[in-house]
């Protein structure tokens, strides 16, 4: 059993991390500055906008911006874009009329010192064919109109461009260089064909855990019913519990442990840095290797002459009894660890990313468990609480969204941090990832495994247990949450807010229609278990 009790402790360091990326997204824009009620002549949605860019007639990079609420709307295709000529402004605010002639040209401002609308104006007044406005910071910043500013009729399109992007702009300009750029903003497809594979991803992560985890669960009841025959049932049944490996979580530990990820949540807002992201990394590479190991191990000690291996132990200082499958084993699953914390910043690293989150959630699930749905419900309440929290309310206390800011890395110099799972947007012009958190994966989980080791426990058949219909639920919850974050033009959004109403709203309602949802909410598995009639047929 040292398969699954080594894997505990790595599994339950990890955990602390996982609540924290509990959000799904594909690619925020930009922040703040939406107050703004729209108006006639400022009711442009916000649109990220791509500006190209030539030096002496060759091609040298590509920025992006984001277009105002006034203004004309860009092209969505590059080849019907203008390629212009770029001229900084003098005055660089662009307050007051310029002094250099302008004949078409797009002209460089300043951020500051007038509105972005008295800006645009000016900007055509003068001739200029579009305005760039540089920002003061590294982010983009969302331009909308004054309160008081009304009959508004701007005919130039307005981007704003970030702090670096600018200056880079403006030393090619400084150089006396001939610069020159193209203002258009491709429309993203409705749906990403990366968001259908991250939720078959989800859903086949905790379909896998659950059968594993009643499979488990079933072959230890067997494994009791056996020695009942034969020995005391109350010795022999805390002797079985004990070398299971298995971790019970009760309402008390559920509460605390969201507290607990709600403060490690507020530490990496804090102290987001490069550093610390390398530590993030670090952890997450244990806890991933350990899964892998767990997963590889099990699944190989099911095949041919690898049982007998995995039956073979040696004992090891410090570890105890090891099978000889897992010495042979870990030095594939440290390797490829190592392999992806050193490589994870190239194109494909994502895949090396996947395979160490699903195998650690799998890992987590199988030995984490509720043991009844006042556990699951208490668990559940608290992560919707927390995810509502720290998406929507922080903005107000820490003026960004922690969750969303957290996953995303900010201020690391790092793509996000690695407790994700993460594929590529295939069909967005604009790239990215589309992600979702290990807690929207692990915490409803450990609900739809516990359905399904009562319904093996009980010998239901699938329409008659409960495991189905929690299962419909959680992809059901994972659907809508992908069609909110395509409503919410990418915007981060909390994925158990949909989840946790679905399958929890789902087993708890079908325990009321059968009559069983005290015997569920407090007991959690049949009266008499009965691993010794014909398996249910799935």
């Amino acid at each position: 059993m040292e398969l699954k009790n080594g894997a505990v402790y790595c599994s339950l360091c990890a955990v602390a991390l996982l609540l924290c990326s509990s959000a799904v997204f594909g690619g925020d824009i930009v922040h703040q500055d939406d107050k703004s009620p729209k108006k006639p002549g400022c009711d442009n949605d916000f649109v990220l906008v791509k500006v190209p860019l030539w030096v002496d007639g060759e091609e040298v990079m590509e920025f992006v911006g984001v277009g105002a609420r006034f203004g004309p709307t860009l092209a969505s295709k590059e080849k019907r874009a203008n390629q212009t000529v770029v001229a900084l402004a003098d005055p660089p605010d662009c307050c007051s009329k310029p002094r250099n002639k302008l004949t078409g040209e797009v002209i460089l401002v300043h951020r500051g010192n007038c509105s972005f609308l008295t800006k645009a104006m000016v900007a055509e007044a003068a001739g200029a064919s579009a305005l760039l406005i540089i920002n003061n910071q590294t982010e983009l910043f969302k331009m909308v109109c004054e309160e008081d500013e009304r009959d508004i009729h701007i005919g130039i399109p307005v981007v704003m461009l970030p702090q670096d992007a600018g200056a880079s702009l403006k030393q090619s300009l400084k150089n006396g260089s001939h610069v020159s750029i193209q203002l258009y903003s491709p429309k993203r497809p409705v749906v990403d064909v990366a968001e259908v594979f991250l939720w078959l991803m989800a859903v086949s992560t905790i379909l896998c855990a659950s059968y594993w985890s009643a499979w488990s669960t079933r072959e230890a009841a067997i494994e009791q019913d056996k020695l009942l025959k034969d020995g005391s049932e109350e010795y022999l049944s805390q002797e079985i519990h004990r070398s299971s490996g298995v971790v019970d979580i009760n309402t008390t530990s559920a509460v605390l442990f969201v507290v607990v990820a709600s403060c490690f949540l507020v530490m990496l807002f804090k102290f987001m840095s490069y550093w610390f992201i390398e530590i993030l990394v670090v952890v997450f590479c244990i806890g991933g290797v350990e899964g892998l190991q767990t997963c590889l191990v099990a699944l190989l000690s099911c095949v041919g002459w690898f049982e007998y291996v995995a039956e073979s132990y040696i004992k090891v200082p410090f570890l105890g009894a090891v099978s000889y499958l897992t010495i042979a084993i870990s030095p594939f699953c440290i390797a490829f660890g190592v392999l992806w914390a050193v490589h994870r910043h190239v194109s494909f690293a994502w895949i090396g990313q996947d395979i160490l989150g699903i195998t650690l959630i799998i890992t987590v699930l199988q030995i984490i468990r509720v043991p009844n749905l006042k556990v699951g419900t208490v668990l559940l309440g608290c992560a919707l609480l927390y995810d509502i929290f720290w998406v929507f309310v922080s903005k107000k206390l820490f003026k960004k969204s922690v969750m969303i800011v957290v996953a995303r890395g900010d201020g690391s110099g790092e793509d996000g941090i690695p407790m994700l799972l993460k594929i590529p947007r295939m069909f967005d012009p604009w790239g990215g990832y589309s992600i979702i958190g290990f807690g929207d994966i692990i915490l409803p989980g450990l609900l739809v495994a516990f359905s399904l080791r009562y319904d093996w426990l009980s010998n239901r058949r699938l329409k008659a247990g409960y495991f189905l219909w929690a299962m419909l639920a959680y992809g059901l919850g994972l659907l809508i949450t992908y069609v909110a974050l395509n409503l919410m033009d990418g915007h981060g959004q909390p994925a158990l807010l949909y989840i946790v109403p679905f399958t929890l709203g789902t087993l708890i309602m079908l325990a009321m229609k059968r009559g069983e949802l005290m015997h569920l909410w407090t007991r959690g598995e049949p009266d008499r278990p009965c691993p010794h009639m014909a398996d249910p047929t799935y």
